[in-house]
């Protein structure tokens, strides 16, 4: 997957701030996807005491849920850990990391906010917007927002607000992915409506808590973590 719009990457926090005020409004919060056959989960971990990004990217069939394809790339962490600027941190390594793949996938979920974000420009809209990918965030805990406590089924799911008044926005879903465990925080990231992103997610995550391209993604990303079986794996 090759990056279809490029920017410079910001060095200070107001500049990180003004980039994503900027490309906000490039996201498409409508659908605008075909057929998703091949879905693809993306995490970084970090080694080196930190100084050291290992993003991995692993490409799974819909279908199936089968392990089809993996990546990993490491770049310096050039960064600060700063709560809602986690892409700036991020992206680098898993933009990478996207350029290894054999072949392009056509969905993206990210183990991060999309627009349920203060500037609406989150890890999952940041890499919708430059590599033109459908994306969904799918984050396991809550950066802003309000909501009501979803049903105890698996699919249960209540809308993630923000604003006050007049000037309240659906932002996410709180979508009980299994039954007696924590809620995901889901909201779109690109071309996915919030509709497709709850039902797209729901089909990645057959059994566990987290989507299955999350759970591999995560696992690869570790330090020490074995290569996953699967054809045409990359290092």
């Amino acid at each position: 997957m090759k990056q279809n719009r490029r920017h410079a990457w910001p060095r200070t926090l107001a500049q990180a701030r003004e980039l994503q005020h900027r490309l906000t409004g490039r996201v498409e919060r409508r659908d605008r996807f075909g057929a998703v056959h091949r879905i693809a989960g993306a995490d970084v971990g970090f080694e080196a005491r930190g100084r050291i990004a290992k993003a991995a990217l692993v490409v799974l069939d819909m279908a199936t849920l089968e392990p089809l394809e993996y990546a990993i790339a490491r770049q310096a962490t050039k960064f600060p850990y700063v709560p809602g600027l986690l892409s700036f941190r991020e992206a680098p390594a898993m933009l990478a990391a996207c350029e290894k793949l054999a072949a392009p996938a056509d969905l993206l979920l990210c183990d991060g906010q999309g627009i349920a974000h203060p500037r609406r420009f989150g890890l999952a809209c940041h890499l919708g917007v430059l590599l033109d990918l459908p994306t969904i965030g799918v984050a396991k805990s809550r950066l802003i927002g309000r909501h009501a406590e979803p049903g105890p089924a698996k699919g249960d799911w209540v809308p993630l607000l923000h604003g006050e008044g007049g000037d309240t926005e659906v932002i996410g879903a709180v979508l009980r992915s299994r039954a007696g465990v924590k809620p995901l925080y889901v909201s779109i990231g690109h071309r996915v409506s919030l509709a497709s992103a709850i039902d797209l997610v729901l089909r990645a995550t057959p059994r566990f808590r987290l989507p299955e391209t999350t759970r591999l993604a995560d696992r690869l990303s570790k330090a020490g973590a074995g290569p996953l079986a699967v054809p045409g794996g990359m290092g």
